[in-house]
């Protein structure tokens, strides 16, 4: 039987059959929610509230009868003030009748933080795209060359750089003969590397545009450059929304392995959003979307195969291969995005294992290849890269931070998003809090009613931090006790927590960092740290030059906070710089210049992947690193 399930505050009808989840239903019906754990019913963040009132258009009530009931399971992700509040998980009810619910992912309607900028470099813009205006002679008696070969002969007349065999797609093939007659033979050639014709138009004053894009696991970074001028038009970014289906690659994985259309479901996802933000970002450039005739993605692997449509399952299971490592030029018709239909879809190349596309991206921005320095670049996300070294040599690795970091795995964690708070401070004796809120300025105290949501990734380090420097928590991380304060107390679920916002001071509810979280934070920053103890051992060096940020988690956190709790290996505050999103200017560097792209290559070939599971200090490395420094 089917029935009907209306989600607030969207405002969208699904159909449901009975026995599905509220997950499974959104899902099914393209509505996001909120799933860090991809409905392995751990995380407890797809919360939805029963809704009072009826809504008679639907005929869905609020009947908390019309799902399934609440389990043992699903009761210990919930206090019992939720429990009483008619909140549940969507993960665990099933439909057995007409519903409304409300979709409590408190950021869900919020514009999200998105770094999209990031330190600007110098280089020759020399884009692989070209376009070509030319006037043909017509075919006559006395010169009757087939189409194909007039054009070419007068390409490489007029423009004696382009040298050795010149192909033409075939879909611009079938269009030839009749652009170059209504045109009365002046026309514009599009040429991809000089070798392939991609595009013949009558002549126009439309210019050469590109696409350079950043597919994170959390976050789509897009711009659109002018390739004539080698300059950013416009940027766009919005969240990437397979993080339905998880927030880390290996949930993904995972569904496509469970499900026998998951990878083309979550191939479909991704596509329609790119197209649906190229698009957006065409239209509000004042072009036209066809006029897009290449595009740039990095990615790291497995989001490289799922986008691509290839099967990531090989990735999850010992030795990580990858499907592909080299760089890869494709169709966009054949990828399903609609630009240019013969337009170009250049993939980076691969490092190996996990460190994808994205790595190599952030590589050619900063270049450490041509440096003397020895400098640990570190890109932190739900997967985290790792790069050390200089011109003379280069190491790489991967490490599982999880998305902890972005507020996933957190009790009140949030991404990055207004009433989200990004900054804290413990005053040590009386072991109040003061914070900075998203959409607030200044450190405050108290915020207007319900104005604080949760806590997301900078403020989550600076929590820490704080704690360990107000003895809050030992070197161990365990929460001490503390009866002179009523903001350290045992929780719902009996373990220690610390209240860094009552509900009475503007939160929606209690917001408190517990014992759980500082392991979450813990497992995370020792992950981090030991892949990077051990490139440093296999290069031979005590201490790195410098250490590098990039990305937007390490654009926003608090490095001194960072240093703290020890996430990097010692090194001074004034030798860590913050480069914004380097994935994102590389690949605007790659869209703009094939030199940048021979670099790549190159690098990707020079560089050394070491998989730190195999190494046989890891394992007490990360050991000693799960302790915070005294």
């Amino acid at each position: 039987m089917n029935y009907k399930v209306l989600f607030q505050p969207s405002g969208l009808l699904a159909a449901a059959e009975e026995g599905m989840t509220l997950m499974e239903a959104a899902r099914q019906n393209g509505i996001s929610l909120n799933a860090p754990c991809n409905g392995g019913h751990s995380c407890g963040k797809c919360r939805v509230k029963v809704r009072e009132g009826i809504t008679e258009q639907y005929d869905a009530g609020p009947d908390i009868a019309h799902l399934s009931p609440m389990t043992p399971e699903e009761k210990l992700l919930l206090d019992s003030d939720e429990q009483n509040g008619q909140i549940r998980l969507a993960c665990f009810a099933r439909v057995s009748g007409n519903i409304t619910v409300r979709v409590l992912d408190q950021n869900a309607d919020e514009e999200n933080i998105i770094l999209e900028s990031g330190k600007e470099k110098q280089f020759e813009i020399k884009p692989a795209v070209k376009k070509y205006f030319l006037r043909l002679k017509k075919s006559t008696l006395e010169d009757n060359r087939d189409d194909f070969s007039r054009l070419c002969d007068f390409l490489k007349e007029a423009h004696p750089e382009l040298k050795g065999e010149i192909n033409i797609d075939y879909q611009v093939l079938k269009t030839l003969p009749d652009i170059l007659r209504k045109s009365s033979w002046r026309i514009a050639v599009t040429v991809l590397y000089g070798q392939e014709i991609i595009a013949v138009e009558p002549v126009t004053e439309d210019g050469l545009y590109g696409m350079a894009v950043d597919l994170g696991t959390t976050t789509i970074a897009a711009y659109l450059c002018d390739l004539n001028a080698g300059r950013v038009l416009l940027s766009d970014s919005m969240l990437n929304p397979q993080i339905s289906y998880g927030d880390d690659v290996l949930s993904r994985i995972s569904y496509c392995l469970m499900n026998e259309d998951g990878l083309a479901e979550l191939n479909r996802l991704i596509i329609d959003t790119l197209n649906g933000l190229f698009q957006r970002m065409a239209e509000a450039a004042g072009i036209a979307v066809e006029n897009i005739t290449e595009t740039v993605l990095v990615f790291n692997t497995a989001m490289h195969h799922i986008a691509l449509n290839i099967n990531p399952g090989y990735l999850g299971v010992s030795p990580f291969p990858s499907a592909i490592s080299c760089a890869v030029d494709l169709k966009a018709r054949d990828c399903g995005l609609r630009i240019a239909p013969a337009g170009n879809v250049h993939c980076l190349p691969v490092e190996a294992g996990f460190v994808g596309a994205d790595n190599v991206a952030v590589l050619i921005a900063e270049e450490p290849y041509k440096q003397e320095k020895m400098r640990l670049i570190i890109d932190i996300g739900t997967n985290g890269e790792i790069c050390l070294g200089n011109k003379e040599r280069l190491l790489s690795t991967s490490c599982a931070t999880g998305p902890a970091f972005e507020g996933a795995q957190i009790k009140c964690g949030m991404r990055a998003a207004k009433g989200a708070i990004e900054g804290v401070f413990i005053e040590p004796g009386t072991l109040e809090a003061k914070l900075k809120v998203i959409g607030r300025t200044g450190w405050r105290q108290e915020f207007s009613r319900n104005f604080v949501q949760g806590i997301c990734g900078s403020g989550i380090i600076d929590a820490v931090a704080q704690m360990l420097k107000a003895g809050i928590i030992d070197s161990g991380g365990k929460i001490q006790s503390c009866p002179a304060s009523a903001r350290i107390r045992k929780g719902s679920d009996g373990k220690m927590e610390y209240v860094l916002l009552f509900q009475d001071q503007g939160a929606d509810k209690d917001i408190v960092i517990n014992q759980k979280d500082i392991r979450a934070v813990q497992l995370a920053k020792a992950a981090l740290y030991a892949g990077a103890r051990i490139l440093m051992k296999r290069m031979g060096v005590e201490k790195p030059d410098g250490i590098t940020l990039a990305g937007a988690f390490g654009n926003y956190i608090n490095k001194h906070s960072a240093l703290a709790i020890g996430m990097f290996p010692d090194c001074g505050a004034e030798s860590i710089v913050s480069v914004g999103n380097s994935a994102g200017i590389g690949a605007k560097m790659a869209l703009l210049s094939v030199e940048k792209r021979r670099e790549a290559q190159e690098t990707a070939e020079f560089i050394e992947f070491v998989e730190t599971a195999s190494e046989p200090d890891f394992p007490r490395c990360f050991a000693d690193a799960m302790y915070f420094p005294r």
